[in-house]
């Protein structure tokens, strides 16, 4: 069976809910609605504008980080299914449906929720599309790092559709999240070393060493360990939340001791990369259980 035989037909609608990047924002929007029910008690309706405008705002960027890497997608197995590299959708089509996405979203913030909101959401498409994958992504091993923030923000974009302000523990939300991004990512670089090769994209793994960036892996995990408990320190959380907190993070801490200890790590950073999705969604949630539930 020819390569083209193989290629599975997708319609117009399926193409554009694969430049949203679904399964990806649904991890985003979990982190965007937890902290309003932290810091509140929001109402159905202001979550299902929050929702949408999240959504819209990571799919837009999504849909432009597509189009900016239109010219390596073609290279890697994982991507090169995409819109553009398939040849099923134009550059400028699928760059005018991210914008797109992206104005719809910064009017449903600032009209229905409040000006703030609308400000961090768009900051945050912004981080993503110029500051990671226009700057960051092709330069730089700590791409993922710094690039890491632009999935910090929805916390913040949560926190202020419900208060209207900014505060120490939303900080420390966005935080947990930019130390949480490289553990998260480098796992997928290790196992994704040939698809960067192709593309030329310096991930840590290529540039620094499968041992080394391994290495990163724990010094950041145990960082963000330290840094989900010390909001208990200054009551910002209670017990529910630091039993979650620490026992989660010592599971991550273990599947990343053991990828640096295996000879044959394949396995263990499989199931960090896995488990580290599940981490953070659980930790979330153990944060409004933590505000809901009373004894």
């Amino acid at each position: 069976m020819s390569g083209t035989q193989a290629m599975p037909k997708r319609t117009l609608l399926q193409d554009m809910v694969m430049l949203t990047k679904p399964r990806i924002i649904s991890l985003l929007l979990v982190t965007t609605i937890a902290p309003m029910f932290v810091a509140g008690n929001p109402g159905w309706l202001i979550v299902l504008i929050v929702l949408a405008g999240g959504y819209l705002m990571a799919g837009g960027a999504n849909a432009v980080n597509m189009f900016m890497d239109r010219d390596i997608d073609d290279r890697m197995a994982r991507t090169r299914l995409r819109p553009i590299p398939g040849g099923r959708m134009s550059g400028i089509s699928v760059l005018a449906f991210g914008i797109a996405l992206a104005t719809a979203a910064t009017f449903l913030f600032a009209v229905f929720v409040n000006v703030l909101s609308a400000m961090l959401a768009l900051g945050g498409f912004y981080f993503y599309v110029f500051v990671y994958t226009r700057w960051l992504k092709r330069t730089t091993p700590h791409n993922i790092v710094i690039g890491g923030a632009a999935g910090a923000f929805p916390p913040l974009v949560g926190w202020a559709a419900m208060t209207g302000t900014i505060d120490l523990l939303a900080i420390y939300l966005f935080l947990m999240i930019f130390y949480w991004t490289p553990p998260h990512f480098w796992a997928l670089a290790l196992l994704k070393q040939n698809d960067y090769t192709r593309a030329g994209v310096p991930m840590a793994p290529l540039v620094w060493g499968e041992r080394e960036t391994m290495r990163q892996m724990l010094w950041y995990t145990m960082i963000l360990i330290a840094l989900t408990v010390l909001p208990v320190t200054f009551g910002a959380f209670g017990l529910i939340y630091l039993v979650a907190a620490v026992a989660l993070g010592l599971i991550l801490l273990g599947g990343v001791i053991r990828t640096l200890r295996a000879k044959e790590w394949t396995a263990p950073a499989w199931w960090v990369y896995k488990y580290s999705l599940l981490y953070l969604a659980l930790l979330f949630v153990a944060m409004v259980a933590d505000r809901k539930i009373t004894f």
